[in-house]
């Protein structure tokens, strides 16, 4: 049996935190598991953010004993998508989805990033994996194992370095891993709304045409927005004072919420597509925005994240039980083939669902809204899009069956 040495991830955020658990749980605790990311330094965690959470990854969170411990989680019961110009009279809807993918499961909740990342460092430390408040400086891979330094100094013999270090990857550029891409002429501006009426657990999207504008539901009478404007445009809007922005808030959100006041300063993220050529090298795998980033327009960026991590988890554990060295290449090249095809289908969804209604184009628009009414009338193809919207569709990792490793 081949010795079995630590496993390091750099990245100390949901996908990093998530795989660490998964490995810990499905390999015990010979193999040691360390977490390296500067980040863990700062707790309770600071993330204004929220997101959502389909259904297979809940069910990831809950096998990995997280998710009970996640408060003020808000399920999503319905969603209803528009389309429509910003000075339209009304905006009428032209789908609906509502139900859950099985009895009493939601296709997704919403949470927010700060308390589902502190549920999962508390679950880490009671797990006994090792948290380290540092970076990844460099790292030596070689054929039989890599030897991992940290900014601190200390150096950890590996056999596997997995890379969940963001969009801006240090480990995939020193791997020299390229990426393919382009940015977006737009920008997603974030912030927390509160509201006089109570949501009942609807989302909404709006299609307007410089973008969605996306209601998520949060716990009480509050909503997480994802509003979709050009670069300028998303810059000028978050440097307004505090009326002005009122003002272009009520103009897409509309009152009936009743009266709506911004909890938070809105940020704008620019928007963009990026694959990375490989997602693996010599003991070296990339998982998460590492490995990709795609629009929001669908909501999958940090699912497809997890669907990474339960694919990687499932590879590893299959391949340390059967005394294989969880780091060889056969080993890695399993994981990229299970999930690039996922990735790439899912970055030419969110392109095209981008090009369709990001445009002031009447034909675009007459022929997207005659589509959006056919799939509403087609009971079938909405569960189809359901199912596949909540995770549970193609070749699923166990975890994401919510079956334990």
């Amino acid at each position: 049996m081949a010795t079995q040495r630590s496993i390091v991830i750099c990245g100390g955020a949901f996908a990093g935190l998530a795989l660490a658990l998964a490995l810990r749980q499905g390999l015990g605790a010979e193999i040691p598991v360390v977490v390296a990311d500067p980040a863990l330094g700062v707790r309770p965690s600071r993330d204004p953010r929220a997101t959502a959470i389909v259904a297979a990854c809940r069910r990831l969170f809950e096998t990995l004993g997280v998710w009970d411990q996640v408060s003020d989680s808000q399920a999503i019961l319905d969603m209803v998508v528009t389309d429509s110009r910003l000075d339209d009279a009304t905006r009428p809807v032209f789908l609906t989805f509502a139900g859950d993918v099985e009895p009493g499961e939601p296709f997704a909740h919403m949470v927010e990033n700060r308390r589902l990342i502190d549920a999962l460092v508390e679950r880490a430390e009671a797990e006994g994996i090792d948290l380290r408040a540092t970076a990844v400086s460099t790292y030596d891979s070689r054929s039989d194992g890599v030897t991992v330094t940290l900014a601190d100094g200390g150096v950890i013999e590996a056999s596997l370095l997995v890379a969940a270090d963001g969009a801006r990857s240090k480990l995939r550029e020193r791997a020299g891993i390229a990426t393919h891409g382009w940015n977006y002429d737009q920008s997603g501006i974030v912030v927390t709304v509160g509201h006089e009426r109570d949501h009942h657990g609807r989302a909404e999207e709006h299609f307007l045409p410089a973008g969605p504008f996306a209601i998520l539901p949060l716990s009480g009478k509050r909503s997480s927005l994802v509003w979709t404007e050009n670069r300028t445009e998303a810059a000028r809007i978050t440097a307004l004072g505090e009326a002005e922005f009122h003002d272009e808030l009520e103009k897409r959100f509309g009152l009936h919420l009743g009266e709506i006041k911004a909890l938070d300063k809105p940020r704008a993220f620019p928007l963009g597509y990026f694959v990375a050529r490989s997602f693996i090298a010599e003991r070296l795998v990339l998982v998460g925005d590492a490995a990709h980033v795609i629009h929001p327009i669908a909501g999958q960026g940090l699912n497809m994240g997890l669907k990474d991590v339960a694919a990687l988890a499932e590879v590893v554990v299959d391949a340390a039980r059967l005394g294989i060295d969880p780091g060889q290449a056969d080993v890695l090249d399993r994981y990229q083939r299970w999930r690039r095809f996922d990735t790439m289908a899912m970055g030419v969804a969110t392109n095209s669902l981008n090009f369709l209604f990001s445009n002031e184009s009447t034909l675009l628009r007459t022929v997207r809204d005659i589509g959006l009414g056919l799939v509403d009338r087609a009971p079938p193809l909405k569960n189809l899009f359901i199912r596949q919207a909540a995770g549970l569709s193609g070749e699923v990792p166990r975890l994401l069956k919510g079956e334990a490793l």
